[in-house]
């Protein structure tokens, strides 16, 4: 027994006065179970959030995703849910579409695929999610609205679930409506209808992914009732509605977290975990997001269960969520059942217990203090937490239990020096009770299962920037994945390309492939754009082939200093080298191209390829076409720094080659 649970049990026996701070609480089935349990979660997307993972090298790439999602290892998760990539910014970046046009489908677009697959490979019953974010254009016909043609979305995002199962043998359990938009009953009920008839009757559908206002729609009309399998619902602050619980149908954190993963981010994870169910019935609670492995310096940095933004050292963190994660995840599986028996502790705190039904029990207790748990939304408000003694009397089915693993997470803020998910001396029980002294901020596992693990692996490369010398000639003839690495496409897709036509040293390039805007989340910017490298370059000189497509009409830019990326891309300074079909380049201060520095005639035009250089130095930016100089010493005042950036003057066909950057 550990020797403080040995102590406090003295204590409490031995002396009323210490009696009387042991409440005792009781965990039982004697009157039946509560609610089914579906699993703990981690979301990829919402948008591009997993973009820099793919780029890490073995064996660092495996580990990451084994801490992610190996049983009994680390987080051991339970769900996978990802973005529908639909072409459009989506927080952090866009993801590509399995449709870019009505006539085209590509199912190996993007990394979701890999990603499914990659957790599937290691936990083979895990449950996975679609739901998109944005659409292409083509969906709405001219309107940046997804409703007017309910046939042709659900078509559109039904293609999307027999992809998965046709190219990649993978089965999508659950499907969403539109990320935290208006939903449409109509559309849901057509969408259930098509995944009926197409053989997907198993396919769930989750709505709608915001708040919990479907549930009176739900309330009123049988036919999207029947239609809805879930009610899902975005930062709730654990608690629900009676409307959603009057429905009877399962109730889902769908996203949740959202919170910079240092130790208050861990706690924050730790309290809505269990107080998600205490609270509001949810029964799964799902991370936005998966994995920390985009710049950082795009909206949410390090809003992750675990960090992997660096694939050029192949540094990655293993933060405070993954463990707290893994005090539910490792001791329990979709399919076991609440006790009706949870609740919160006197003096703060929450506890819930699960069981299997057929012996196992597992009891999860955080005692999470306020200023330890704060997560970025909603609103906290205040509630206190002491340490305290704690009695639990295990009735009926598991009266019987005489000894329960015990594993501890101790947040040490007065110390700073933490320690997570330790396992501890198993607790010996005398008549079915055991009692636990809780300090402030700890979460305790205490549980019949014994295969629970803390995994590891040597650790890491230490920490590094971005190469200051870095080029990519796109010259791979069968690419892994459709984007070239490090590449962060924030308006727009860029992929790899064959230019067949091109008989010289141009074949493989990069291209950017959107030619109609689409139907948007966030207020994405006219032009597209794809950032790289390191958010602090100041100095240095990007070069870089292109090649127009679109004759009088097209533009194409490489730039420096780029200062805004994700859903704030569409007010990006930085310096912008442009050149257009129609002979003529600017030099402009702005992604918008509306604060010029420089202007003039340049011979540019379409099917040509022309060689661009950018060099900034201090506030000066001096320009080359074809290795002639254009402009020198135009006057740069701000941005100090940001990203290398290229892309086109609007949603146009263009080509890039020969990339490289030199920073000082």
């Amino acid at each position: 027994m550990d020797v403080r649970v040995l102590l406090v049990s003295l204590l409490c026996l031995g002396s009323s006065v210490h009696l009387s701070s042991c409440q005792t609480y009781v965990l039982s089935d004697r009157d039946g179970l509560g609610r089914e349990f579906d699993g703990i979660g981690g979301l990829s997307g919402g948008g591009a959030t997993s973009r820099l993972l793919v780029n890490y090298a073995e064996p660092y790439r495996s580990q990451i995703l084994d801490f992610l999602f190996k049983p009994n290892f680390g987080a051991s998760l339970h769900i996978l849910k990802v973005e529908i990539g639909g072409d459009a910014q989506t927080t952090d970046g866009t993801e590509p579409s399995h449709m870019h046009y009505e006539n085209d489908e590509n199912y190996f677009r993007g990394y979701e695929w890999w990603l499914m697959k990659e957790a599937k490979k290691r936990n083979p019953n895990i449950t996975l999610i679609g739901l998109p974010w944005a659409f292409p254009g083509w969906v709405g016909r001219g309107k940046n609205w997804p409703y007017d043609f309910p046939d042709i979305t659900a078509a559109y995002v039904v293609n999307w679930i027999l992809g998965a199962k046709q190219y990649h043998d993978l089965d999508i359990q659950y499907v969403g409506i539109w990320n935290e938009r208006n939903f449409d009953s109509k559309y849901i009920k057509v969408l259930r209808d098509m995944l009926d008839k197409v053989g997907l009757a198993d396919v769930g559908v989750i709505a709608a992914d915001g708040d919990w206002s479907i549930a009176d729609s739900m309330i009123v009309d049988p036919y999207l009732n029947d239609s809805v399998e879930v009610i899902g619902a975005h930062y709730p602050g654990t608690i629900t509605v009676k409307e959603a619980v009057k429905t009877q149908k399962k109730l889902w954190s769908s996203e949740d977290y959202s919170t910079f993963n240092d130790e208050v981010g861990g706690g924050c994870w730790a309290r809505i975990l269990n107080q998600n169910y205490v609270n509001g019935l949810m029964t799964a609670t799902i991370s936005w997001n998966l994995v920390a492995s985009y710049y950082e310096e795009l909206p949410f940095g390090r809003d992750g269960l675990m960090t992997a933004e660096e694939p050029w050292s192949g540094n990655y963190v293993v933060d405070s969520p993954i463990w707290i994660t893994a005090h539910t995840t490792q001791f329990t599986q979709p399919g076991w059942s609440y006790l009706q028996t949870v609740g919160h502790l006197e003096q703060g705190g929450s506890y819930v217990a699960l069981t299997d039904g057929r012996g196992n029990l597992t009891v999860v207790i955080e005692t999470m203090t306020h200023n330890h748990s704060v997560c970025i939304r909603p609103p906290l408000l205040p509630f206190n937490v002491t340490s305290q003694s704690a009695t639990f009397q295990l009735k009926g089915s598991f009266a019987s239990i005489s000894e329960l693993q015990v594993w501890r997470s101790q947040f040490n803020f007065k110390t700073q020096k933490p320690s997570f998910f330790e396992k501890l001396t198993p607790l010996k029980l005398v008549d079915g009770s055991f009692i636990l002294h809780l300090a402030e901020d700890e979460v305790y596992t205490l549980t019949t299962v014994r295969t629970g693990q803390k995994g590891s692996y040597p650790d890491p490369p230490r920490s590094a920037r971005f190469p200051k010398v870095y080029k990519d000639d796109f010259n791979v003839r069968n690419p892994p994945f459709s984007e070239a690495p490090n590449f962060a496409d924030q308006a727009g897709v860029f992929e790899y390309y064959i230019n067949m036509t091109d008989p010289g040293p141009h074949v493989f390039t990069f291209r950017q492939v959107l030619t109609e805007r689409p139907i948007t989340w966030a207020t994405d910017a006219a032009q597209a754009i794809s950032v790289i490298g390191d958010y602090q370059w100041q100095n240095l000189t990007v070069t870089c082939d292109v090649f127009l497509e679109s004759v009088k009409t097209g533009g194409v830019f490489i730039a420096a200093r780029v200062n805004k990326g994700g859903d704030l891309v569409r007010s990006a300074n930085g310096v912008f080298f442009w050149v257009f079909a129609d002979g003529t380049y600017k030099i402009t201060n702005d992604l918008a191209g509306e604060t010029v520095l420089a202007e003039g005639k340049s011979g540019t035009r379409a099917y040509v390829w022309q060689t661009l250089s950018l060099t900034v130095e201090g506030q000066y930016a001096s320009v080359q076409l074809n290795g002639y100089p254009l402009w020198k010493n135009a006057v740069v005042l701000t941005p100090k720094n940001g990203w290398a950036a290229i892309g086109t003057h609007s949603f146009e066909l263009a080509q890039f080659d020969n990339f490289a950057v030199v920073a000082e």
